[in-house]
């Protein structure tokens, strides 16, 4: 996190050093230069192929196979980290909540519980489920949320055990939630993070180089960020969000859950944010879909998951 702001200052600095030693280098010095590019210039070419080449072959060492759909993607970052990482993130969730945390006696905890445990049982047959440790936490707040840390920690807040009409759907959601640990979305997602960063700061090198002015690198640079953000981090973001809820919905399916709440329960979270006045954003603008389109993904893959929910 402190590297990423460093490294990004760096290509300012780099990029604006290289604009200011442009422009004081006589007219031909200038030219010379242009020159020698110009008779050098297949051998950039070359160099470059080389480097591409490079790029491609490390980038496809780290190819893995998603758990569950068997989808290719990108992870940079080995899991044994990332496991890591989960127990120091949940350490520090645990230090935040501690004032607001049920006690295990309480119904509230008891009911996220046992259906956790319910998912757990009929799901074994992933060995992502049946080797990781599964707790529960019942955050008291008005916050709805709930998610799932790598580790098998799971945090429900109150909040959205209010939204739920009914257990069937409180495992919809702890399903959807489960999935992103199952599949290891944060691992994933921060492994495209970290490939748009490196691209990113080869950009800003570029743009505070050949810009005229500091006002335009800026505005070019901020245009960079809205456009990296628009075209692959909440695209991406969307994309991992619908295969949780298609991987959920088959995880509480196979738990016995009436798999038909997982569309109310987007339509009633729709009707809220009417009634409520809340502002909603277009869908383009968000990293998650929309209420409706949720509710219509999960409604194409009702006959599906009552299929598998006739073996549970």
């Amino acid at each position: 996190m402190v590297l990423k702001p460093l490294q990004k200052l760096a290509a300012i600095l780099l990029g604006r050093s290289i604009r200011k030693w442009w422009r004081v280098l006589p007219q031909n010095r200038r030219q010379l230069m242009r020159d020698w590019v110009r008779k050098h210039r297949w051998h950039f070419a070359a160099g470059g192929g080389a480097a591409l080449v490079i790029i491609a072959l490390l980038l496809l060492t780290h190819l893995d196979e998603s758990p569950v759909t068997g989808r290719v993607r990108l992870l940079v970052f080995s899991r044994e980290k990332y496991r890591e990482l989960a127990v120091l993130t949940s350490e520090m969730h645990l230090e935040e909540f501690a004032e607001s945390l049920l006690p295990d006696s309480h119904p509230l905890h008891q009911m996220v519980e046992q259906s956790v445990r319910l998912l757990v049982q009929r799901n074994k047959d992933i060995p992502q489920v049946s080797e990781v440790p599964w707790s529960v936490h019942v955050v008291e707040s008005p916050q709805i949320n709930a998610f799932v840390l790598p580790n098998g920690e799971v945090f429900m807040f109150t909040g959205m055990l209010e939204a739920v009409a009914d257990t069937d759907q409180l495992m919809i959601v702890l399903g959807h939630e489960m999935a992103h640990a199952i599949l290891e979305h944060s691992a994933e997602q921060a492994s495209l993070s970290h490939i748009v960063d490196l691209l990113s700061l080869i950009l800003v090198t570029a743009i505070w180089a050949l810009c005229p002015g500091d006002f335009l690198a800026l505005l070019g640079g901020w245009a960079k960020d809205k456009l990296t953000e628009l075209m692959f981090n909440h695209p991406y973001s969307r994309k991992l969000e619908s295969e949780a809820d298609r991987v959920g919905l088959q995880l509480a399916a196979k738990a016995c859950a009436d798999v038909r709440a997982g569309p109310v329960f987007w339509q009633q979270m729709e009707l809220a944010d009417q009634l409520t006045g809340m502002p909603t954003s277009p869908e383009w603008l968000s990293t998650h879909p929309s209420h409706r389109n949720r509710s219509s993904q999960l409604d194409r893959l009702i006959p599906q998951a009552l299929e598998l929910r006739e073996n549970c």
